[in-house]
């Protein structure tokens, strides 16, 4: 039987070319590459598409879409990294730990979307304690991240190694002030929310790893909630899950206790944390990956193999430059 063929339009930028280094050397697949100098050949990208058993955008959104459009073979199967369709109707969440039945349903999906990384920690946080009735949906939320400099994508890496005119004036700066971030509509569709979270999001001088925030003030919920009951819903949706890993809960962590960001990078993994303190009636969800990881390119290798039926064994990771 022959080899699935993958074509990543786009593998030249940041999540294309870590994509590409997840399955280079793989030999249940076979990649696509489009000649570097062919790369703005409209004619040839078309051509790899529908040539693919299953194409991967790397794209910006207006691209994406653009790209979709070029399909002219039933046969060929979309998934989109971008943001262009992770709330369109017709296509699949690529989110496998969302739900019972997600696997499944993006296994047999034409159209996956890729979420995004924010998103990823945001969503994790919150649809186990929503699912559970532990916060309703209609309850005000806020969600809280900082990302290394990669989730800028190739300009302000660029930005970053050169000084350039994007370099971050100092080690962290918050952006998305005008409270519309491009991934707070998935926030709230798959976190199974009624009304936009507020999301602040945040860039440091580093490369990659993010931490994701949400603050509850468990006294303010219309039924009493504790720092256990969060981490037993947590626990029990992800239970069995092989790149989700639920912490131990702390409660009232001792001033000393810190999250390093950067500490899953190169992994597919994803760590879920609460942090409760009884005594003011506050918890702190948290969530940690790489943004490049199992927010981006991890993630994407975990769905082209249940895409494709391919073995489940890969841990995903990457350690290259």
């Amino acid at each position: 039987m022959s080899k699935p063929k993958i074509f990543i339009d786009g593998e030249a930028g940041t999540t294309g070319l870590q994509i590409r280094a997840r399955l280079q050397g793989r030999s249940d697949l076979e990649l696509l590459s489009i000649d570097p100098a062919r790369r703005k050949d409209q004619a040839e990208r078309k051509r790899l598409l529908n040539a693919a058993d299953l194409a991967v955008l790397c794209l910006q959104d207006d691209l994406a879409r653009a790209a979709v459009a070029m399909l002219e073979n039933p046969a060929t199967r979309v998934l989109d990294a971008s943001t262009a369709h992770r709330v369109e109707g017709g296509w699949t969440f690529g989110l496998p730990e969302l739900a019972q039945g997600q696997p499944e349903a993006i296994r047999e999906a034409r159209f996956v979307s890729n979420p995004g990384c924010y998103s990823t920690g945001a969503i994790a946080l919150l649809r186990p304690v929503v699912d559970a009735g532990l916060v309703p949906a209609d309850w005000p939320v806020f969600v809280q991240g900082a990302s290394g400099y990669t989730g800028g994508g190739r300009t302000l890496i660029d930005a970053m190694k050169s000084q350039g005119e994007h370099y971050l004036a100092g080690p962290y700066r918050m952006y998305g002030l005008s409270l519309a971030h491009k991934h707070v509509p998935e926030m709230k569709q798959y976190s199974r929310l009624t009304h936009d979270p507020i999301f602040t999001p945040s860039v440091g001088d580093w490369a990659q790893g993010m931490l994701v925030h949400v603050p509850l003030h468990l006294w303010a919920l219309p039924q009493k909630v504790t720092g256990n009951d969060l981490h037993a819903a947590l626990s029990d949706h992800y239970a069995g899950q092989r790149f989700v890993r639920v912490m131990p809960l702390e409660s009232s962590a001792p001033t000393n206790f810190a999250l390093d960001p950067q500490a899953l990078n190169g992994t597919n993994l994803l760590e879920l944390f609460v942090f409760d303190n009884p005594t003011k009636e506050q918890a702190l969800l948290v969530a940690r990956l790489d943004n490049l990881g199992k927010g981006a390119s991890g993630a994407a290798a975990q769905n082209l193999d249940l895409m494709l039926g391919l073995s489940g064994n890969h841990d995903y990771a990457y350690f290259g430059d």
